[in-house]
């Protein structure tokens, strides 16, 4: 249901969507000039890659390797899950 290029990860960040996938980059960037965006390139369960664009005290709580799920309803948020190779 992809209408024009792009549109389909704005779908995915949607109140209504449940997901979930590990954090394999984080950026931030001032797109606009003034204002800093925070967004993390999220491995999907099902293999599929995506944006998130998050806030500031999440993107500064995760790191790559890190769970995130996204309950409907929702905003983004990590798992209780533990890290690939912390201890």
């Amino acid at each position: 249901m992809v209408s024009r290029a792009g549109s389909y990860i704005r779908d995915m960040t949607t109140k209504e969507d449940t997901w979930s996938g590990t954090v394999v980059k984080k950026s931030r960037a001032l797109l606009d000039g003034s204002s800093l965006y925070r967004r993390l390139a999220v491995r999907l369960d099902d293999g599929r890659t995506m944006d998130v664009k998050v806030d500031r005290d999440l993107w500064k709580e995760l790191r790559v390797g890190d769970r995130l799920e996204k309950l409907q309803g929702a905003s983004p948020r990590r798992c209780a899950e533990r890290r690939a190779g912390s201890d």
